[in-house]
């Protein structure tokens, strides 16, 4: 006769054995002992977010050292860049002596021959260049227009005083090179407003000399030619480079109207020689006619103001 089968533990029988079990003395102190093991590791979100004080300690120190470093370095950069910007300033004197040496020279020989032209150039070149430079640092701004100023002003006089020794010798080919140059130099917008200004200002100065001379005085003809070539230059400035200054970022508005001001003061002072020569007034007249064209568009994209073109047109 076979046994019987054997039956499977029911449920109550289960959770009576497994009661039994955790029940156990020496079981019941292991489950408490991991439990309590557990509880007192950190969590790796909390180990994450709460670094350890040295950690933290050593991540300032850190910080700190690289603010250091930054601040020294731009402390460098910048004795760097004075440095660069008196060495410019330097060799931006030197050059402008050298040019203005060098138009003595060709009054000397009363004409410009093939090596007054490569050198003068040269030396424009490399004025243009170095002052585009230190204007892009925006620094040493009062200097290097104490330095454009007396540039413009040593060759205006050369361009329009004839030397002692030069007797009745033509030096109309000299004037024109300085004037040449002029032009070349007002490509540049800082320099090119200051040569219109300063060339207003002598037109003015020279009509009234004109206005008390002897016609028969010697000077009178050296005056009367300077007039005119004064004039042209400043026609000149103004169809070569003046819609090129407005695209400039920082085109000088302020100074824009002062030499405008200065114009229209030289053509009331001319008109007071229109007995003596209408050509002067002919002549301005025609500059300003071209100023007016040219200032127009600017004027109604709101570049300019307005007031600067009525001013032209009456």
């Amino acid at each position: 006769m076979a046994p019987p089968a054997s039956r499977p533990p029911t449920p109550t029988a289960n959770a009576a054995a497994s009661s039994s079990r955790i029940e156990s003395p020496s079981l019941r102190a292991a489950l408490a002992m991991a439990l309590i093991h557990y509880n007192r590791l950190p969590s790796r979100a909390a180990a994450a977010a709460a670094p350890s004080p040295q950690a933290l300690l050593n991540w300032k120190r850190k910080a700190k050292d690289r603010k250091r470093e930054i601040l020294r370095l731009r402390e460098e950069l910048k004795l760097l860049q004075e440095y660069n910007t008196e060495d410019e300033v330097q060799q931006l004197s030197l050059s402008i002596d050298f040019l203005v040496e060098l138009s003595d020279g060709l009054f000397a020989k009363r004409e410009a021959g093939s090596s007054f032209a490569t050198f003068s150039h040269q030396a424009v070149d490399f004025i243009l260049a170095s002052l585009k430079n230190i204007l892009s640092s925006e620094r040493e701004k009062e200097i290097i227009e104490e330095i454009i100023n007396g540039l413009v002003a040593r060759l205006m006089k050369r361009m329009c005083t004839t030397p002692e020794n030069a007797g009745s010798v033509d030096c109309s080919d000299a004037q024109f090179s300085l004037q040449h140059l002029f032009r070349k130099l007002g490509n540049e917008e800082f320099v090119g407003q200051r040569i219109i200004l300063a060339i207003s200002q002598k037109i003015s100065n020279v009509s009234e000399k004109l206005l008390l001379a002897d016609p028969f005085d010697d000077g009178f003809p050296e005056m009367h030619s300077n007039m005119f070539i004064m004039i042209q230059l400043i026609e000149f400035l103004i169809s070569d480079s003046f819609n090129n200054w407005l695209c400039r970022d920082h085109f000088d508005r302020k100074l824009f109207e002062e030499w405008v001001r200065s114009i229209l003061k030289a053509r009331k002072d001319l008109e007071v020689l229109d007995g003596r020569n209408g050509l002067y007034v002919v002549y301005i007249e025609r500059v300003i006619g071209r100023l007016a064209r040219e200032v127009a568009p600017a004027a109604h994209q709101e570049k300019l103001d307005l007031e600067v073109l009525s001013k032209l047109l009456y």
